[in-house]
Formats: structure tokens, sequence, C-alpha cells
């Protein structure tokens, strides 16, 4: 008996040794498959569209990027999270943004892009990576980085947890106070300032406007969406256009009839981004009387008659904000003056918003509207005699005289016929 049970614990023994190794070796066979298959499919989803089927400049376009330290993301990566593109934020023209959640707790909003065909959406991408792919500005929405693959074409930008700026013009209960919508008029402008001069290349965003302003968690302000900027450099006095840009309402007269285009068609749309900032409401609502349907002919009338104080307070602005909105408003009217060189260039207007530089009176920038009118039969602001130098030559029959004693103080001139 003693030998037998010494030979069946010798047996168990084994079999026990065997069974563990068998798991083992299991086990390490699982590993590796699963492995090799992430692998497989990281291989399979980091391979883009192949270059034989894409443009040369879009091939060298994308080489370029990788060397911009922007992220190259898979369509495997942002799908997993979006969580299968589930949570949209929202949508428009040009494509759909989705919320998404990265594995190290980094939120972001994720645009998918679409088009009418492929080389729409190749343009789309291109401007929006070549643009705000190269700017770091507090006030610019960040781009994080990308995906270009045959089945995905998509932007990664930060996410922007209280959404745009319309939410809360037009729609959303919760009323932000004046002064905070002063900041964010003020932070907006700082980040077109930098757009225009102190990037590299200067970059016209073409579609400033409510729905592009987007707010964080402490609502700063960001300009986002540049799938309509455009690169130009410095020394072009004018751009070179190729069909019309913006929204209506928004955009400069210039982008909708044959006159010359500069960066100050994003001055002028500003200009109508403060109208509605300061009446909390779009600067066209057919549902109001015909003297109110268009906000900032309304506005300019009320001037007209000395009644400024009186429309602040019609928009419901406490008087304690009073000046602050008077300014506001007539920083708008420089802004939208009829021709480009009569508008100041942005870092002009933020000083202006600030504080810092007193504002001129402006003049009636709707003159053209009267029936019969010829646009250049009317004068306006210029805010630098050089740029008047170069492009003067489209205004037939202006001079250029010195006004008030505030105007000679910062070098600003009236144009007269």
């Amino acid at each position: 008996m003693s030998s037998s049970g010494t030979a069946d614990s010798a047996t168990i023994a084994t079999i026990s040794v065997v069974a563990s190794l068998v798991v083992i070796i299991i086990k390490i066979i699982v590993v590796v498959v699963v492995c090799q298959k992430r692998a497989e499919i990281k291989g399979k989803s980091t391979v883009g569209p192949d270059p034989r089927f894409l443009p040369p400049t879009m091939v060298k376009f994308l080489d370029n990027m990788d060397r911009e330290k922007l992220i190259r993301f898979t369509s495997q990566q942002l799908s997993i999270a979006t969580d299968k593109f589930s949570n949209l934020l929202g949508s428009g023209g040009f494509g759909s943004v989705y919320k998404g959640i990265f594995s190290n707790g980094t939120t972001v909003a994720v645009k998918v892009l679409i088009g009418t065909s492929d080389k729409r959406i190749e343009e789309q991408f291109m401007a929006e990576v070549s643009t705000i792919g190269r700017t770091h500005h507090f006030n610019l929405v960040r781009l994080y980085g990308f995906c270009f693959e045959h089945c995905l074409r998509a932007l990664v930008y930060e996410y922007m947890g209280n959404g745009s700026l319309d939410k809360y013009l037009f729609r959303e209960k919760t009323i932000l106070a004046f002064d905070k919508l002063h900041e964010i008029a003020v932070g907006t402008a700082r980040g077109i300032a930098y757009l225009h001069e102190e990037c590299q290349q200067r970059i016209v965003h073409y579609d400033i406007k409510p729905g592009n302003i987007l707010l964080d968690a402490e609502f700063n302000p960001k300009v986002a969406d540049f799938g309509l900027a455009k690169l130009s450099n410095r020394d072009n006095t004018h751009i070179t256009m190729t069909g019309g840009r913006g929204t209506p309402g928004y955009a400069a007269p210039e982008l909708w009839m044959p006159l010359p285009i500069t960066h100050k068609c994003d001055v002028y749309s500003f200009g109508m981004l403060l109208f509605e900032i300061v009446g909390r409401r779009r600067n066209i609502d057919v549902n109001l009387t015909d003297s109110q349907e268009w906000f900032p002919t309304w506005v300019w009338n009320k001037i007209e008659k000395g009644e400024l104080g009186g429309m602040i307070t019609m928009c419901g602005i406490e008087e304690r904000d009073r000046e602050v909105a008077e300014r506001m408003v007539k920083v708008a009217f420089c802004c939208v003056q009829y021709r480009p060189e009569t508008r100041p260039v942005m870092s002009i207007v933020v000083k202006m918003l600030e504080g810092a530089l007193e504002v001129p009176t402006p003049v009636n920038p709707f003159q053209y509207l009267s029936v019969g009118a010829s646009p250049g039969q009317f004068g306006g602001m210029t805010w630098d005699a050089s740029e008047f130098s170069s492009s003067s030559q489209t205004v037939t029959g202006s001079a250029f005289v010195i006004g008030t004693p505030t105007m000679r103080r910062y070098e600003i001139e009236i144009a007269s016929t």
C-alpha cells in the first residue's frame, strides 16, 4: 500500500505539472495571437489613402503636416474615442462634429468632413490644417491632429464645453452678463488680430460670426472653423478669390461684388458680430417692424437722432454698462464701413474696445443703400495713410483731409469727394 500510494502521488504530481505547462503554453499562444491581430489591425488602419490615388499636391501636403507636430490619428482611434461617432455636437455645410474622449482622459471635438466631391473635401481639409494647424493663440481653437484615410477625413480639435456664442445670444435661456459679453468681444478681436498681424503669413478667416466663436468652460472665446480661411503674403495688397465666401449678413460687400478683397473683410464681419452682441439678437429679424428689421440701420438712425442712450436701454443693458456698450456700438460702425480701406485694422479695434484708444465719431456706413446712390460718391474713415497710397486708385476723385483733434491724435483721416 505504501509503494502504491507513492506511485499514485507521483502520477498526480506529473499530471499537475503537465496540465500547468499546457495552460501556460495556451496563454502564451493566446497572447501572441492577440498581439499579432492588433498589430495587423493597427497596420491596416494606419495606412492612409494609397498615394497612387492622391493628387501630388495632397501627398506633399500630408508629408509636410507630419512635420508640423500634429498627431495623425487612425480611423479606428477616432471611432473608439467617439464611441463610433454616437455623440453629435453639431453639424454644418462642411461636416459634423462629434464629442470624443481618449484613453488618457482628453476630451476632443472630432470634425468629420463631408463634401460633394473628394476634391472639395481635400480643399476643406487643407484650408483648416494649413491655417489653424500652424497657429497658437489663446483665442484660437487648438487643432490636435487629423485623420486622412479613404474611409474618414477628420480634424481633431480641443473640446469647448460651452459651445458656440450664438447659443447664448439667440437661443440659450442662460443670459451672460454684459461685462462677460464685452470680454468675449475683446478676446475674439485679439484672436482675429493675431491671424491678420502676428502670423508669419496673414490668415484671412472669411467667416467670422457667432456660430464660429466657441466658448470654453470659463466662457473664454476661441475663433474656430477655418474651412474658408486663406493664407496670404503680407506684401499682397489684395487677395485672389475663386468664388464667393462667407455667410450672408456677415460677409463684407466686396466678397459679393467685383471689388478688391483684403483682410478687412474679417473686420466688417466682426463689426456685424458686435451689433449682435450688443443687441442680443440677430441683425436681421423679419418678425420685427420695418424700422427694426435690420438692427444696424435702426441703431444708426438712433444715433442720428441723439437717442443712442435710449437704444442701449431698450437692449436691456444696465446703466453701469452703458459707456462700454456705446463704445462697442461706435466700434461696430467703424468696422462696417463700406470701403475696405476705411475700416480699422484689428489691433486698433482691440485697443478701442479696451478703452485704450478713443473711438472717433463714425461716418454713416450705409449711405450706399440710398436709392440711386453710387458707393464711389461717399467718403469714409481711414486708419492708416499708407494703406491709401496703395489702394486709393480704386476710388476716383477722393482727397483726404484731417478731421477732429481726436482723429489727428490717432492719425485718422476722413475721405471727402
